[in-house]
Parts: C-alpha cells; structure tokens; sequence
C-alpha cells in the first residue's frame, strides 16, 4: 500500500461522494460490494474488482459498460480520498478505453468471422486518450485504419466494405446509451477527409494523405498518436512511417504560425467569461487546460523533429522535457505542470457529479456544489484557486503567442527605406535602398510567393540594422544579396530569423566571414535550423554516437534514404562545426577532431548500407571482411572543412573464395566491386548533396593498381615493393572498420612494416629529395599557406616520419600524439609541439576564413586571429613566423641542412 493510501480519508470522501454526486452515490448503491471495498480503504482490490467485469459472462456491451461505470466510480472515490493522484485516474481512465476499444474490434470481427483470428484493423489513439490523460467523460477521438491484406472478411465481402461494417459495430458497441449507460463516446472526426471519408481507413490510403495533403493540426494531433488497440503492431509500424512527418527535422515555420493562429483562436472564438466565475469553461477560458497543452505542442512542433527527448506524449513528461532541454525555464515547468494537474483535478469534480462531459463552472448553488465535492470550504474559495492557477498559465501563454512589442517598426519599400538606411549609416543610401527595392522585383526565385515576400518583409528591419552593424555593412549587404540569389526557397529561413532574431549576428557573420559557409547556406538555407538548438556550439560526441545518429529508425531499409540521412546530419555537423570556428567556441584542434569524428562515423555507416545492399545480389564472403584504412589526416584524427578522405580497402581471407549470393563473385572481383559501392556511397551527390571526395591513391601500386587488395597481399607490397614516401604515408594509417581483432591484425602489419631495419642515410637522402620535388611542384598558394609554406605542416611532417621510420619510435597516427612521444624520448624539442599546435590552428581555421590562403580584409583576419587564440593580427603573424622557424631549426639540427623560409 501506498503512502498516498495509508493516509487517505475513505469515509470522508464516500460522505462526499453522496452527499454531492448523483453518479456516485446511485453506482455505490447499485454495486455494494463497490462501496464495502472502498469503505475499508482497499482501493486497489476495488480497481481489480471493477476490471474483472471484462472477463465474464454478459454480453460484451454489458461488460463494457459496467467495467467502465464501475472503475470510474472506484477511481473517484480513491481521488477524493487522496489515494489516487489525478496521473494515476488519467492512466486508468485511458486504460480502461484502451480495454475496451480493443474488445469492441475483436467482437466486431468476431461478430461477422466468428473463427478468425482478430487482425488488420487498428485503432490509433489521439488526444487525451494517446496521451494517458482522458477524464471522467472524456469521448475517446481513436482513427480506425485497417489492412486489406490481414483483415479477416468473409469471402464475398471486399475489405473496404468490411471494415466500415466493423467499424460502425465498434462505434455501436461503445457509444449506444442503453439502460446500462455508454462505454466511451466515440469521435471519429479526426480521420483524414473527416467530411467525405469512410469511418475507417486504409493504411496505405492513410499514409497517402499525411504524405502529401494533412494539415498542421493533424501533426499536432500526432503528438499524441499511440498504437492503442485491435492489430497494434500494424498500428506501431503505421506510426513509424509517418513519423517523419509529425517530426520534422527541418523546422517549418509555417507550421509554427498555424499553431499560432489555432492557439489564438482559442481566445478569440471562447464566449465564455475570461476570467473564472460561473460559466467559466476550465478547459478552453483564458489560461485554461488546452492553453497548458498547446504551450508543450508548440515547442515539441517547433524542437522534436531534431530532439527525439521532447517526443512525450504526457504533458507533465513533456513539460520536464522541454525544461531538460533548457527550451523553457525550470519554473516554468514546474508552474505549469502543477497548474496542469490542478486544472485537471477541478475538471474531474465538474464532470464526476452527473458523469457528463463539461468544463463548464455551474451556477448557484451547484457551484457549492462542486466545491463541496472537491473539499473545498466553498465556492468562493474554489473560484480564487482557480484564479490563481489560469493566471500561471496564461502568463506564459501570453509570452508564447504574444508579439513582441519591441520589434522593430516595419520597413516598406519606399522612401521610408532610404530614410532608415541612412540613418542606420549605410553609404549611397538612395543606390542601396534601390538595391534592396529591387529583391523584390521578382528576379529572385527565394521570393517569388506572396508568402515568402510577406515573410522577408516581417524580417527587413531587423535584417538591416544586423547588417549596418557588421564591419563593413556594404560587403555584408552583397553577401547577403548573394546568397538571397543562390537559395531556392527561403520562406522558412525567414521565419526562423523572425522567430529568433539573435540568429541575425551569427547569420551576418556566416555571410561575411566565411565564403565556404555562406555557399553552403545558399544551397542549404535549413542548415541554419540547427543553430537554434542548445547543442548548436557543443563539439561532436563519439564515433558510436554520431553512427546511433546517422543510422536512426526512420532511415533505415532503404539505401537511399539512408544515404540521403547521412549527408544530412554529416552537412549539418560540418555546418555548426564551421559556426563554432566563426564564434571561436573551441580551440581549432577540437574542430579538427570533431570532423574527423564525423567523416570516420559516416564512413562505417556508409560502408555498412553499402554491403548490405550489395550482399542482397551477391551474398557474403563466409570469414572474410572488408576492412577501410584511413591515410593522411583522417588517419590522423585531424580534418579540415576542406579535407578529402585517404583510404584504402584492405580484405580479409584468400582469393580463391566465393561469395553466396545470386549472383556470386569471386574474392577480388567481389571486394573491389564493393569498394566502387562505399566510395560512391561517400562521394556520390544526392539530393542533401555531396559528402566527401575520396582519394585512393595510396593503394599499393597507385592509381594503376587494384582498389582493394588482400591483407596479405598489402603486407607482402609493403615490406618488398613500396617507396619510401609509401612508408611515410602509412605512419597515418588508422583502421576505420571491421571487427576489433582484425583492425588489431591490420595494425600489428603495419607496425611490423614500419619497424623494419632501414639505411639512415638512404632515408634522409630520400625524404629530402622528396620534400625538394614536392617544393617545386606544388608551391604555396598563398602567404597564409600554413601546409606548403616552408617550416610549415608537411615540412614539420617529413621530419617526424622521418624520425618514426629512422627510430621506430612514436608510431601514433595522430601528428601531435607523436610529436610529444618524441619530445619525451628526447628526439626533438617542446618547441615543436607549440609550432604544430598554431601551424594546425592556422590551416583549420584558413580553409574556412581564407580559402585561398592570401591574407583576408581586416574583419576575417580578427574573426581568424580569434579562433586562432591569438589577441591580434600581429600575434598571429609572429607566432606563423616563430613556428616556421622552430620547423627550420629542427630541420637544420636533423638533416644537417638549411631549410629556407
């Protein structure tokens, strides 16, 4: 027994509930035994009791309506009692209807087919009822979809026309008010094409309409939705399939101002009184019920597409969530959720009198009434703790979907235009306001509807006072005009700024600090979304993390679909990777393996879709795998925006193997076949763009050799065949995939390769003359060239490969990892490390602020300065040139030449 029902007043509330409730005090009395369990405060065995009606002898309507008189009587007296918190009578209530929707189907079936097995036809809750959260009288609003291929029928009848007789039986069964009352009223209204459609639907006709033409309240009904009764799992995979469009991960600010109409329209359209007193309506009055569930929706519309978390369909849970989230405050939560459950407990006293659905506060002396009921000293008393509780919710209700005052004054194209960009100090303001004028002239295809229009006009004021305030507001306005160019649909983007209009700073600074960023933009303006989210500037989780996100349910089973998923979420990463190097939110070397992360996760999740879909022709290999070896920076952990990938396929087994499928292929053919798959998984576009260029050239025998070769095969090459830039290329090599044990085996190869007895001095004769080929064949491309320059990145690398061969110390294929191994063996100075740090920051961040390594203007060289955690332009150039010049001493002291820089 509970602690609630330890101290529960049963006698009390069995008073109560006869002196002030007909409905109970005529259901106590029809079933005594009902009221000799409560009265000896054995709740629990009273709840028992009730749903044993579900099992006996009546006729199923009967059963049905006692069940349900019965329990909500027991649950009532519990709740006066204070035994039963008003969650538990929610969840019992929907329990009850869950019970009881499913019996009426199986009787339905049964009633025509009456030895088969019940199956096909589905009944979705909604609202309340999926919530857990129905009260007393509440109607059950369920969407009755069926399956013409699993319904059970008899054989002259078509599925169609069976499932309408099953579903007018079920409503029948549930909703006729016989002498022993009603089940549930039963609301079918929320089908699709409620007015024109038949009672039940069918699956595929279902998805269908939430595909293509369901409007934003059905979305927001879909919150809600829950495989409740008859053929469930049919039911949990409809709800699977349309998840993607009930949580879109693209925010639809579209969307988000329909909910704002609808939740308006619950005050303009109430007639009742605003402020609680008789007739004031408990559910749809001014800080009402619905007004506590639409504040949850709305964020949950806006932020669960990205945030699975916020997907509760109980509106407590949700509330906690969102405040999780950091979306709404602590208190808030904990206001609403407790004005929630209080709102809730007064609704079920107005209803539990007559056991009539109403929210609606009586007059006189049935006011009295019901306050008495619910333990209240009287009726004045119960209407100022309803006062109290809709001045909580309304409060923030008023926040969620009140205009902010502070807006800036709307902006027309005429002269008022000029006026405002000369007084926010734009040059030519006359030629600029022109030049504005004419983005809406109909050249510019992101703002060719009327909708997007009249969202770019909401936005402008505020637009243009964000531009005057970058440092140079004539480049950001071009930019901006540029990337208005480029876009080809823009409306939600709009949205988004006017909803959050703090996006405006990091949107300029995009725009104008970063072209690679704002080209990205321009082909995808909901990369932007995902800036709205608290975890917006939070580096990369762990590899398994990000495969976890990249291989989500909704994407899975189709090789396309998931193809399109990790370009998505890889695109969208990349993105506010770039964002948190524009905010300087993390040291560059954090960047570098944040990305690194990413490409290794997209990777495996790549070369995992690509097998499967090529084994589905050709088979599997038995005992053998493909495993990917990344080169270079991924290899070393350390990408750039602008990096490709290195790999190479190395398989497992012997040649002479076979595969088992359809079509079978021999070992090489199958895995270089295979290799094609994965590197076109990785490179090929789609509709979400590309992902990576792959690169491999590093494969034994180069461009002229075969993609994938066998490990023993790639062993033997290296040991016997390869140069020595070969050598030096594989102190980066990382396993990407494959089992842990036969990544250790590739690993124990390479490291057996790479501590072979060599010539120190055909070595150091080799890696220079490389370095001297190198220098003349690719030159710097630019003064910032932290890579090419000379005591840059590859000379610093061709000395400490050349240090791991020579030595066969510090075999880390991370560069830094290895540079403080060697600096703790004694082989090279700290110094190197502080150059490799800045020389590694510089090459990150330029790839995004400089892309082509000359010196940028003076606003990207203080963004790049920042992120390079130097103070200014000329910190940063001394500590370039102090870098370059520890990379030339090393040189010096370890080839015995003078490196020039």
């Amino acid at each position: 027994m509970t602690d609630a029902a330890r101290s529960a007043d049963w006698d009390n509330a069995i008073a109560r509930a006869r002196a002030h409730s007909p409905f109970l005090c005529g259901t106590l009395d029809k079933w005594p035994e009902l009221q000799e369990l409560l009265a000896e405060g054995q709740g629990e065995e009273a709840l028992a009791w009730a749903q044993s009606f579900a099992d006996g002898d009546e006729e199923v309507g009967a059963r049905l309506r006692h069940e349900r008189v019965t329990l909500a009587a027991a649950l009532a007296v519990g709740d006066l009692a204070g035994a039963f918190p008003v969650g538990r009578v929610m969840q019992e209530l929907s329990d009850c209807a869950d019970r009881s929707l499913d019996t009426a189907i199986n009787a339905a079936i049964r009633r025509r087919v009456p030895d088969a097995e019940p199956a096909g036809l589905i009944g979705i809750a909604l609202g309340k009822h999926g919530a857990g959260e129905l009260n007393y009288s509440s109607d059950i609003d369920p969407i009755l979809l069926y399956d013409p291929q699993s319904l059970p029928k008899r054989e002259r009848d078509e599925p169609a026309e069976a499932a309408q007789r099953y579903a007018r039986e079920v409503v029948r069964l549930l909703s006729d008010n016989t002498a022993e009352g009603f089940v549930f009223r039963v609301d079918l209204r929320l089908r699709p094409a409620s007015e024109i459609s038949p009672l039940a639907i069918s699956v595929n006709g279902a998805l269908t309409h939430y595909e293509s033409s369901a409007l934003t309240w059905e979305r927001a009904a879909f919150i809600r939705a829950r495989a409740a009764s008859g053929d469930i799992a049919a039911g949990q995979e409809f709800l699977d399939a349309i998840r993607p469009f009930v949580w879109r991960r693209s925010l639809d600010f579209g969307a988000i101002e329909e909910i704002g109409r609808l939740t308006g329209k619950i005050r303009t359209t109430h007639k009742g009184p605003s402020q609680p007193m008789p007739g004031f309506n408990v559910k749809q009055g001014r800080g009402g019920i619905r007004e506590v569930e639409f504040f949850a929706q709305t964020y949950q519309l806006i932020h669960g597409g990205r945030d699975p978390s916020l997907r509760s369909r109980n509106t407590r849970k949700a509330l906690d969530a969102l405040a999780a989230a950091a979306l709404i405050t602590r208190d808030d939560a904990a206001a609403m959720g407790a004005a929630y459950d209080r709102l809730r407990t007064i609704e079920h006293r107005l209803q539990m009198v007559n056991d009539r659905q109403t929210h609606t506060l009586p007059e006189g002396e049935a006011l009295e009434n019901v306050a008495a009921l619910g333990g209240y000293p009287g009726a004045q008393a119960l209407l100022e703790d309803l006062q109290e509780l809709t001045g909580t919710v309304a409060d923030r209700f008023d926040r969620l979907i009140d205009v902010d005052d502070t807006s800036p004054t709307p902006v027309h194209l005429g002269d008022a235009l000029t006026r405002n960009l000369g007084q926010l100090g734009f040059e030519q303001p006359e030629a600029m306001a022109e030049r504005v004028r004419s983005w809406s002239d109909g050249h510019i295809r992101a703002l060719k509807s009327p909708a997007a229009l009249s969202a770019f006009e909401a936005i402008l004021p505020a637009l243009l006072e964000a531009l005057a305030e970058a440092p140079d507001p004539h480049r950001a306005l071009l930019r901006w005009e540029a990337f208005l160019t480029k876009a080809s649909s823009a409306i939600n983007l709009f949205r988004l700024l006017e909803a959050r209009p703090g996006l405006f700073e990091q949107l300029i600074n995009i725009l104008t600090l970063a072209d690679p960023l704002a080209e990205e933009l321009g082909r995808h303006p909901e990369r932007l979304d995902a800036l709205i989210d608290r975890s917006a500037l939070d580096l990369p989780g762990s590899v398994s993390d990000l495969i976890k996100e990249m291989a989500k349910v909704e994407a899975t089973g189709d090789y396309e679909r998931i193809l399109d998923r990790l370009r998505f979420v890889t695109g969208e990463r990349r993105f506010a990777l770039g964002v948190q190097l524009i905010e300087a939110a993390h040291d560059p070397l954090e960047i570098a393996a944040g990305l690194s992360r990413l490409a290794e996760a997209g990777l495996s999740v790549a070369a995992e879709a690509a097998t499967r879909e090529f084994a589905k022709v050709h088979g599997r290999i038995a005992d053998s795998e493909l495993i990917i070896l990344g080169l270079g920076r991924l290899g070393g952990g350390a990408l750039t925006h602008a990096s490709d990938l290195d790999i190479v396929y190395v398989f497992t087994g012997t040649y002479d193997q076979q595969s088992d499928g359809e079509r079978p292929l021999g070992a090489t053919m199958y895995y270089n076949r295979l290799a094609q798959r994965i590197s076109a998984a990785l490179s090929v576009p789609t509709a979400h763009g590309a992902l990576y260029e792959v690169d491999t050239r590093l494969r034994p025998q180069g461009a002229q050799g075969p993609l994938a070769v066998s490990m023993d095969s790639f062993a033997r090459y290296q040991a016997e065949d390869a140069w020595t830039w070969e050598h030096m290329a594989l102190t980066r090599a990382r396993a990407m995939t494959g089992p842990p044990g036969l990544r250790q085996g590739l690993r124990d190869s390479v490291l057996k390769i790479l501590r072979m007895p060599r010539d120190a001095e055909k070595l150091r004769d080799d890696v220079l003359s490389m370095r001297s080929d190198m220098a003349q064949h690719k030159q710097p491309k630019g003064a910032l060239d932290a890579k090419l320059m000379r005591g840059g990145l590859v000379d610093l690398e061709f000395l400490v490969h050349f240090l791991q061969l020579r030595d066969g110390a510090a075999l880390n294929p991370n560069l830094r990892e290895a540079i403080d191994e060697l600096v703790r063996v004694g082989l090279v100075g700290p110094e190197l490390l502080s150059a490799h740090d800045l020389l590694t920051r510089l090459l990150v961040a330029s790839r995004l602020f400089a892309p082509d390594l000359a010196e940028p203007s003076p606003a990207i060289m203080q963004a790049m300065c920042k992120a390079c955690m130097c103070g200014s332009r000329e910190e940063l150039l001394h500590s370039y040139d102090d870098a370059r010049q520890s990379v030339a001493h090393a040189w010096k002291n370890i080839f015995q030449t003078v490196l020039e820089i």
